[in-house]
């Protein structure tokens, strides 16, 4: 293939363009926003799972020191009955008059049992209720710092993305100065060695390897026409003469 040496040179450009595009593609990639996000995210689904297990327990005991309540108050009103039956005297019977009030003292002690129990349950709500307070406060602090790590995430993206746009557009420009040919064989070249299709080279090494030319190689590109789109050998890569070349 053959190109005028202004257009190889040119090619040089492009080249140079999308190491900048392959860079800022790494940059944003990398930003240290991206890992921060990711702990952040697994440290706040963490308190999430914790902050609704504790609201889950706060709900469980506040519906079983309900029932505990209920409980109580039924103990209560039966014993109130049974006492009124007492003082209104309208039990005669010794045997009746004696099974009242050990019903009535049996009813006492269910009550104070009753009542040890909803003290119990409502020390479990109020721990619960404590646990949910911290973890409501944890997640919103984890939230909070989430959002500022969005917020410089967001600020980072959007100045490489400008970056971008203007790198791709200029890439265009000079795209279109270049022959097609010339162009779609960087672009094959490019995509098989990793990113670099074409290098410059410089005192007799091409810098796309970094490796220098033996003697042989020398004498190719000495013999070889100016508009001779040339190819190392050792790395396939289109070798772009210029003034410091060294040749």
């Amino acid at each position: 293939m053959n190109a005028e040496p202004a257009d190889q040179i040119r090619l040089l450009d492009v080249q140079a363009l999308d190491v900048r595009l392959s860079q800022l593609a790494h940059k944003r990639k990398s930003l240290p926003e991206h890992a921060e996000l990711e702990s952040l995210t697994k440290d706040l689904t963490q308190q999430r799972d914790l902050l609704v297990a504790a609201q889950t327990e706060e709900s469980d005991t506040a519906r079983e020191q309900t029932k505990a309540e209920q409980d109580v108050d039924q103990v209560r009103q039966r014993a109130a009955r049974d006492q009124q039956r007492l003082d209104s005297g309208a039990v005669g019977s010794p045997r009746d008059l004696e099974n009242l009030q050990r019903e009535l003292a049996s009813l006492a002690k269910r009550q104070g049992d009753l009542e040890d129990v909803v003290l119990e349950i409502m020390e479990r709500r109020e721990s619960a209720a404590a646990r949910v307070a911290e973890l409501t406060e944890r997640v919103a602090s984890i939230q909070s710092r989430t959002d500022e790590v969005v917020a410089r995430r967001d600020a980072a993206t959007g100045e490489i993305d400008a970056e971008v746009a203007s790198v791709a557009k200029e890439r265009e420009v000079v795209v279109d100065s270049v022959p097609a040919d010339l162009v779609a064989l960087y672009e094959k070249i490019r995509v098989k060695q990793g990113g670099i299709g074409a290098a410059k080279l410089y005192q007799r090494r091409c810098l796309g390897c970094q490796l220098e030319l033996d003697i042989s190689e020398i004498n190719e590109v000495k013999a070889a026409a100016r508009d001779k789109v040339l190819r190392h050998e050792s790395c396939g890569r289109i070798l772009v003469r210029t003034a410091d070349s060294g040749i």
